[in-house]
C-alpha cells in the first residue's frame, strides 16, 4: 500500500533521516520503533506531507506521489493520530470528529443532527461511550484520545499512522482500540504503529522496523525477534538489567507521608496509605480508577472532601501546592506539557520555578543565579540540552522529564509523587529514569509511583497499592507483586 525508498531529510546541523527504506502492506500492522531522536517523527511527517524529503521517493497504492502538504496526503487516504492531541477544546465532540468534513443541509449550513448521529456511530464502533454534544475540554485525556481516533476513521482510510496511541489509555480502552485496529487490518487498511511499549508491538504488529540515529537498523517479522533483541537493536547495546536492584527497607524507616480516609467526590473513596523513607510504592489501576485524583488531592491540586494528610508528623486537614512544597512534597504530573513544564521558558527557569524566592532580588530575578542552578542540575541529571538557556520545548521527552525531576528534587527533598514518570519516553530514557528514581529512594526519598505499565510496577516497586473505581482494593509486597495479582485487584469484582 505504501513504500518509501532512500528517504533522506536534513535540518540545520542535523541529519534526521539517511537513505531510509520502509513499507507497509494493505492489511498489515507495521510497528516503527526507536529511541527519541531516531527519526520516527520525521519519517511519518514526510509520509503524511508535513515535510518534503531532501531525496527519495514515496509510492502509494502503486503510484508515485509527491505531496504539496498534509491536506493532499489526507485526501489520498493517509491519516495520522499524533501523540500530542490536536483537538479544538471549545468545540463539541461531534464538531471535532467532523472538523474537516461537516455534513451540510440542502441550504448549505451544517446539519448538526446528522453530524452528531454519525459521530456517535463512529465512537460506538470504537467502544467509546461519549456524549457527542459535550465540549472536548470537559473530557478526560483518555476520552479525548478516542475522539482523535474517531476523527481519523471518518472517510476513506488507506494508511493509518498512530503515534503512541495508548500513552493516555489503559486496560479495557486499549483492548477496544486493538480490536478496532485488527478490524481495520482485516478490512485492508495499512497501519503504521509507533509505540515505546514493546509488549504492544508483540501483541498486535506483524512486522517491526527499528530506526536509530536516522538510519534503518532492521526490519523483522515480529515472530522472529524477542524483547531483548528488539531493545538491543533500538539502543545499540544489550540491556540485560532494565530495572536497578532494590535494597531492603529497614522496619524502623520513618514514615514521611501518611494519608487517611481521603475522599474526592466519587473519584476517590476512603483511601489510606503510608510512604516510608527509602521506599518506592506503586499505585496501579486502570485509567479512571482514581490514581491521579488521589495524588493531586495529597499535593493540593484538587481539594479532598474528607480525610487528612500527615507529612513528617504535621497534620493537614487541607493541602495546597504551596503548603505541600513547603512541607517537602513534589508532584510530577502525568501531562508534562499541559500541567508540568513552562514550555516557552528556558530549562533553568523551569528548574527554579517552585522556589523563585531563592533567586529573587527584591522584585527581580537574579538571572546569573538562575543560570548557575540550571547548569548544576543539567550536569546532575545528565539532561541532553545545549545549555540552561535552551527553551524546554525543544528537548526530547526524556530530557523534559529529567528537567521535571531536577525541579522537584531541588524544591522538595523528601516526598515525590510521580504520575506516569516514563510516559512518552523511549527505552533508553526509561532506563535512565528508573535509575534516577531508585537513587532518590536510596538517598531517603519516599516515592509514590503511578504507572499504567504493570512491568514498571513489578520491576521498580517495594510495595504496590491497587485502585479500582476510586478505592484501594489491595496491597502487594515483594515477590507478591505480579502482573496477574495487580490485574485481579484492578478489575471490578
Amino acid at each position: 500500500m505504501l513504500s518509501v525508498t532512500a528517504i533522506s531529510k536534513s535540518f540545520p546541523g542535523v541529519k534526521s533521516l539517511q537513505d531510509v527504506d520502509f513499507s507497509v502492506g494493505a492489511g498489515e500492522i507495521h510497528a516503527l520503533v526507536g529511541e527519541n531522536g531516531a527519526g520516527k517523527s520525521t519519517l511519518i511527517k514526510i509520509i503524511s506531507g508535513a515535510y518534503v524529503p531532501d531525496q527519495g521517493e514515496i509510492e502509494l497504492d502503486g503510484d508515485k506521489v509527491a505531496w504539496t502538504g498534509p491536506r493532499e496526503a489526507q485526501g489520498a487516504g493517509i491519516h495520522v493520530i499524533y501523540q500530542e492531541l490536536v483537538l479544538f477544546p471549545e468545540l463539541t465532540v461531534a464538531e471535532n470528529v467532523f472538523i474537516n468534513d461537516q455534513p451540510l443541509t440542502r441550504f448549505g449550513i451544517i446539519d448538526y443532527r446528522l453530524m452528531e448521529r454519525r459521530a456517535d456511530d463512529v465512537l460506538r464502533r470504537l467502544g467509546a461511550k461519549i456524549d457527542v454534544r459535550r465540549r472536548v475540554k470537559e473530557l478526560t485525556v483518555a476520552d479525548q484520545q478516542m475522539v482523535e481516533i474517531a476523527r481519523a476513521l471518518v472517510g476513506s482510510v488507506k494508511v493509518l499512522i498512530l503515534d503512541e496511541p495508548t500513552a493516555v489509555i489503559s486496560g479495557r480502552e486499549v483492548d477496544l482500540l486493538f480490536d478496532r485496529l485488527i478490524a481495520l487490518r482485516a478490512a485492508g487498511v495499512a497501519i503504521i504503529y509507533i509505540s515505546h511499549r514493546l509488549e504492544e508491538i508483540f501483541r498486535i504488529a506483524d512486522r517491526v522496523t527499528v530506526l536509530k540515529d536516522g538510519v534503518r537498523v532492521a526490519t523483522r517479522p515480529v515472530t522472529g525477534v524477542n524483547r531483548d533483541q528488539l531493545i538491543s537493536l533500538m539502543v545499540g547495546r544489550p540491556l540485560s538489567d532494565v530495572f536497578p536492584p532494590r535494597r531492603a527497607i529497614p522496619q524502623e524507616a520513618p514514615v514521611l507521608l501518611r494519608a487517611e480516609g481521603i475522599r474526592v467526590g466519587t473519584r476517590v473513596r476512603n483511601a489510606s496509605f503510608t510512604l516510608k523513607s527509602g521506599e518506592i510504592v506503586g499505585l496501579a489501576g486502570l485509567v479512571g480508577s482514581g490514581r491521579t485524583e488521589l495524588a493531586q488531592a495529597i499535593f493540593g491540586g484538587v481539594p479532598f472532601d474528607a480525610g487528612k494528610v500527615e507529612i513528617e508528623g504535621t497534620v493537614f486537614a487541607k493541602t495546597s501546592p504551596r503548603s505541600s512544597i513547603e512541607a517537602g512534597v513534589g508532584l510530577l504530573t502525568e501531562d508534562r506539557k499541559g500541567e508540568g513544564l513552562l514550555m516557552h521558558l528556558s530549562v533553568a527557569a523551569n528548574i527554579v520555578a517552585p522556589r523563585l524566592s531563592e533567586i529573587a532580588r527584591g522584585p527581580f530575578i537574579d538571572l546569573r543565579a538562575e543560570y548557575r542552578i540550571g547548569a548544576q542540575e543539567i550536569a546532575r541529571f545528565s539532561v541532553a540540552t545545549s545549555g540552561p538557556q535552551a527553551v524546554v520545548a525543544g528537548l526530547s521527552g526524556g530530557s523534559q522529564q529529567k528537567v521535571l525531576f531536577s525541579r522537584w528534587v531541588r524544591a522538595c527533598r523528601r516526598v515525590l509523587l510521580l504520575d506516569e514518570p516514563t510516559r512518552g519516553v523511549d527505552v533508553g530514557a526509561k532506563v535512565e529514569i528508573y535509575r534516577i528514581i531508585r537513587q532518590l529512594a536510596d538517598s531517603g526519598f519516599a516515592i509514590l509511583m503511578i504507572s499504567s505499565e504493570l512491568l514498571e510496577i513489578v520491576g521498580m516497586c517495594d510495595r504496590a497499592l491497587v485502585m479500582c473505581e476510586g478505592a484501594i482494593t489491595g496491597e502487594l509486597a515483594g515477590g507478591a507483586i505480579t502482573e496477574e495479582a495487580i490485574m485481579t485487584l484492578a478489575l471490578p469484582q
